[in-house]
């Protein structure tokens, strides 16, 4: 397998690549990550059962979306496929240094410009993707309130009633969304998707870069809403993204809801008490504070 891999790296990039060595590294939760080493070059792959190849296509697509704008630096996507039972996606091997005050301002910075590049005039993708192994639904929309109540909280609402979750009612919850949504109009932005700690890093250089995306064109505050979900992100880097990009009122109600939407997932990946977490959010918004 990893020779044919080298071939198809050697094919793409129009550079022989043997392989001298590998070695496994951390590929998220769902993924085997290995760093292949070769002559001169490393590459960093990420291998899963044969199944998931169109969730590899789908992340290189949205690596190659983000790399278009020209704003905040990404993984370069080389190549992906199936190579017997397994699928791979092959992608530069970045070195990660430890990241400064001034780094998280740049990320912030870089991260507003990207929300600021446009690129659609609706909300959602060219196809479906994941978010961490479950399905994301990007039906285009010409509404953000209607993208979002039925194609975020309502499809995970409705993962988490198969899995026996005992949450509100499902047209209950959709149209409060919708409700609470109905006055927030913005202009799509393509957004990374799944914005926690771990999908952010800083080279050796000092560059911030962005990883593992579940891409879409939606409302920029989801991005903003994860970097405060799981311990959030340094003062330095919210500082840096509003003296771009500025946070609209409101933003402080906004962010449970669009956090709901990662609790849920969260619920359907791994339950636990993820389902406490949602049922406590849920009953916020649902009464309206």
């Amino acid at each position: 397998m990893w020779n044919q891999i080298a071939d198809r790296i050697s094919q793409v990039t129009g550079e022989k690549f043997q392989v001298k060595d590998r070695r496994s590294v951390s590929g998220g939760c769902i993924n085997q990550g290995y760093a292949l080493i070769g002559n001169g070059s490393t590459y960093f792959v990420k291998l899963n059962q044969a199944s998931q190849v169109d969730m590899f296509e789908a992340e290189a697509l949205g690596l190659k979306q983000m790399l278009a704008t020209q704003t905040i630096r990404v993984p370069v996507p080389i190549c992906w496929g199936v190579i017997d039972r397994s699928s791979y996606l092959v992608m530069e091997w970045l070195e990660f240094g430890s990241p400064t005050t001034r780094a998280w301002e740049q990320m912030g910075r870089k991260l507003a410009a990207m929300h600021q590049a446009g690129g659609s005039a609706k909300f959602g993708w060219e196809r479906n993707n994941t978010i961490g192994s479950t399905p994301q639904i990007n039906t285009w929309t010409e509404n953000w309130a209607d993208f979002f109540a039925e194609h975020r909280i309502g499809y995970q609402l409705q993962l988490a009633k198969r899995r026996g979750g005992g949450f509100p009612d499902y047209f209950q919850v959709v149209e409060v969304v919708r409700d609470h949504l109905a006055d927030r109009t913005p202009k799509p932005s393509l957004v990374h998707g799944d914005l926690w700690s771990g999908n952010a890093a800083v080279t050796n250089a000092g560059e911030p870069v962005i990883l593992d995306p579940a891409t879409y064109y939606g409302d920029r505050e989801v991005d903003i809403a994860m970097t405060e979900l799981f311990g959030g992100f340094p003062a330095a880097f919210y500082r840096g993204y509003n003296e771009v990009f500025p946070l609209e009122e409101g933003y402080q109600q906004r962010k449970t809801l669009y956090n709901l939407y990662h609790i849920l997932n969260h619920f359907n990946l791994f339950g636990g008490g993820y389902g406490s977490q949602a049922n406590r959010m849920l009953q916020q918004i649902l009464s309206g504070k």
